[in-house]
């Protein structure tokens, strides 16, 4: 099932899940955007060479073309259901070590959507415990070249799409009326193709009863091996955003 097929039948799904279950109780949305910090690691390797490069969150900002993120969630009783969505498309230059080339030079356009389903195994006052589950899209079209030095110059590109299920946790406990934390954990990749995983935390501060302030620290790993390349994307850093609920 391509990408094109699955992900609007799983958007569909919790729609319709959404509207049954509205008439039994209140639901309840929150809308999020955030700017994720990234230092972002990217590596690909193919039978005859091996590149990867490094990008830092300043660089990121110098060099970014455009960027997206933000999520959306819905909770009635024990069931809710999430969307996260994550854009990058930048173009930077590093230096190599060595005389042998001149630098290096990514262009990389990042792509994830993340959607899953969440049931509530455990609430009390202060703490309350949600099981994921659900699917993740990557696309990635990386380009690495390496600039001729004492060397010639090389490069090695990898454009692929893939589909990942997923499992996963998140803890939420109130620490005050203003203060709270949430620790969220997945992981997916059931074959040997691919393979995802994210860890969240968060401290999230309530300016009222509608908007919140977040922030803290993520990293989500993405592997995917396609035709005999290895594509490896590592990225973590802060985090910080703001949530309106309603």
């Amino acid at each position: 099932m391509s990408i094109r097929t699955c992900l609007p039948l799983a958007l569909a799904g919790f729609l319709t899940a959404a509207g049954a279950q509205a008439e039994d109780g209140r639901w309840q949305f929150s809308a999020s955007f955030y700017m994720f910090m990234a230092e972002t690691e990217t590596a690909i390797d193919t039978a005859t060479s091996s590149l990867d490069s490094t990008l830092t969150f300043s660089d990121a900002l110098e060099n970014l073309d455009f960027a997206f993120m933000g999520a959306f969630e819905a909770h009635n009783g024990q069931w809710g259901g999430l969307i996260d969505v994550l854009h990058y498309d930048l173009s930077f230059g590093t230096d190599t070590s060595g005389p042998a080339f001149s630098g290096v030079d990514t262009d990389l356009e990042l792509n994830v959507v993340t959607i899953a389903g969440l049931y509530r195994v455990f609430e009390d006052d202060k703490t309350a415990l949600d099981l994921t589950a659900g699917l993740r899209w990557t696309e990635v079209d990386t380009t690495l070249t390496l600039n001729p030095g004492v060397a010639r110059g090389r490069s090695v590109s990898d454009s692929v799409d893939w589909v990942d299920a997923i499992v996963g946790a998140r803890l939420n406990h109130q620490f005050s009326d203003r203060w709270s934390g949430t620790a969220n954990v997945d992981w997916g990749g059931f074959d040997s193709d691919s393979e995802t995983w994210q860890v969240l935390l968060l401290v999230n501060y309530a300016l009222n009863d509608s908007w919140s302030l977040r922030g803290g620290y993520r990293h989500i790993s993405f592997e995917n091996e396609n035709d005999g390349t290895t594509l490896n994307i590592d990225q973590s850093g802060p985090l910080f955003g703001v949530t309106y609920q309603f």
